[in-house]
Parts: C-alpha cells; sequence; structure tokens
C-alpha cells in the first residue's frame, strides 16, 4: 500500500501530465493554423506521449491499491507569435516538468517509498532526454530565424515523427 501522501503527489502529477497532453494539443492547433503541418504532428505525437505518461502513474497509483482523483486541468496558452515562441514554451513546460519529477522523487525518497522511487526514474531518464529533444528543435528555430525556407524544411523534419506506445503501456511494471 503506497502512503496517503505519496498517493496525492502522484494524483497532482496526474493532474500535471495531462495538462502537457493539452498543452502540445493546443500548440498542435496553433501550428496548424499556420500550415506548418510538420511541427503540428511533432506536437501531436509530444500530447500522446504526454497521456501515456499520465496513464503510466495512473495505472500505478491503482497497482498499488491507491484511488485516483482527476482534477480540473486548467487552461493552456493558446496563441503564440511564431513557432520559435511555441517550441521555447514548450522547453519551459519540460524544464518545468522535470522540476516536478524531481519534487515527487523526493515525496518518494522521505516516504522511503522504494517501489515509487524505483517506478519513478523512468520519468527522470524521460525528461533528459524530453529537454534535450525540444531545445535542440528550439536551437534550430534560433538559427534559422524568420528564414522561410529554413522554418519549411524543419517542419518537413518534424512531419517524420511518429508515435510508438512504449511495450509496456499500462504501466504496471514502471519499465
Amino acid at each position: 500500500m503506497i502512503s496517503k501522501k505519496m498517493a496525492e503527489a502522484i494524483n497532482e502529477q496526474i493532474n500535471k501530465e495531462f495538462f502537457s497532453e493539452y498543452l502540445y494539443i493546443s500548440m498542435q492547433g496553433w501550428l496548424a493554423s499556420q500550415s506548418l503541418d510538420g511541427m503540428a504532428n511533432w506536437m501531436e505525437v509530444q500530447s500522446k506521449e504526454e497521456h501515456f505518461h499520465a496513464m503510466k502513474l495512473f495505472n500505478y497509483l491503482i497497482g498499488r491499491g491507491a484511488r485516483v482523483h482527476l482534477m480540473a486541468i486548467d487552461e493552456p496558452t493558446n496563441d503564440f507569435e511564431n513557432p520559435l515562441q511555441a517550441f521555447s514554451k514548450a522547453l519551459e513546460h519540460e524544464k518545468l516538468m522535470s522540476k516536478n519529477i524531481n519534487e515527487l522523487v523526493d515525496v518518494a525518497i522521505k516516504e522511503n517509498d522504494h517501489a515509487t522511487r524505483s517506478f519513478l526514474q523512468w520519468y527522470v531518464d524521460e525528461q533528459v532526454e524530453e529537454e534535450s529533444t525540444v531545445e535542440r528543435i528550439v536551437n534550430m528555430l534560433k538559427m534559422v530565424g524568420e528564414n522561410g525556407n529554413g522554418i519549411m524544411m524543419l517542419d518537413r523534419e518534424l512531419a517524420t515523427r511518429t508515435y510508438v506506445a512504449p511495450a509496456d503501456a499500462s504501466g504496471a511494471t514502471g519499465a
């Protein structure tokens, strides 16, 4: 059985992960409205990953005998000046999510919950990858600036991203 404090902290993180999904869907919509379908695709795939992250936590709580308590999701930002601003906001958000995950690990340590700490290591590793990936895109957008050809080349590259559900979609084992 998981402690009440740990379960509450994970429930809060589930809400944050669903907000992340919602934020990336918002960015997808804005980018699609700018005819940047490749960048919109990238955000759609990202939203699916965030949904997976939320459900992995959701299933973990259930597997540990705790209740899931879904909360209201805040309204995300819906307008951006340009693709660079959208991806910069995504990078800022991923850094916040890394901080949130680290704080969740801190709760697991304080609660002496070795199982949850082990489970959360996947999220720690995932956040390193997420920050690095978005930072690379931000850096490329900075390089191309307002150059339409550069933006279109990057848009084509980002169109190739596909969502592949991890092998353990249940989140039951933490793999």
